[in-house]
């Protein structure tokens, strides 16, 4: 029988190309986009980790969210450091969020305080997806933007603590299959993986309305 890990996986696998394939993301991996995009994807992102990491203490006694909830993941304090670096020392004032992020990080708040298997979907599809593509794109920031490799402005997608993420991903998956649910909360689980992704890929699309590149 299929394991729940690999049923996730393949289930979310057209909305998760579709993410990585949307024009923002293309235009900014191809360097065709100045260092103000990538900066403002990067407060999209923290108001969505604000959102995720915003109330962990709760969810690491939760008998489902508690075995994902492992510090050497939390992104905020690099994220945090990012936009001092992107943005100044006064980056807080000057931050904020598509509606379309808007939306997104108030999906992930509302699975966190009522729903434990959801916020599960979102921890997945964001922390996975960081530990792999994201070294991608800290490759490419590094090279068209000149950061400091591993250092100030692309501190999000360096994982310290994980020093193995081939080994870190097999563990998660296991955790992912011995999730406490049955089989219908299952199901749920899968479909907030996909509404997730669609989440994301509205980020995408109305950064990409932002930055349009000159025809």
């Amino acid at each position: 029988m299929e394991s729940f890990s690999t049923l996730i996986r393949t289930a979310s696998h057209e909305q998760h190309v579709e993410a990585e394939t949307s024009t923002f993301m293309s235009d900014l991996l191809g360097g065709r986009l100045g260092v103000d995009a990538y900066a403002r994807y990067t407060e999209q992102l923290w108001f969505v980790y604000e959102a995720l990491e915003t109330g962990t203490e709760r969810l690491a006694s939760d008998p489902v969210t508690g075995p994902f909830i492992q510090p050497e993941l939390f992104r905020l304090a690099s994220l945090e450091r990012d936009l001092a670096h992107l943005r100044g020392p006064n980056w807080r004032a000057g931050v904020s969020a598509l509606p379309a992020t808007r939306a997104y990080a108030d999906r992930v708040r509302e699975c966190a305080q009522g729903w434990p298997a959801g916020y599960v979907a979102h921890h997945y599809t964001r922390y996975l997806g960081d530990l792999s593509g994201g070294q991608i794109i800290r490759a490419k920031a590094e090279k068209t933007w000149g950061f400091a490799r591993k250092g100030d402005g692309v501190r999000f997608y360096v994982f310290e603590e994980i020093s193995n993420p081939a080994a870190f991903k097999r563990s998660y998956r296991e955790l992912l299959d011995a999730v406490h649910a049955d089989d219908l909360e299952k199901q749920r689980i899968v479909a907030e993986c996909k509404r997730a992704f669609a989440l994301n890929t509205a980020v995408f699309r109305a950064l990409g309305e932002e930055f349009p590149l000159s025809a």
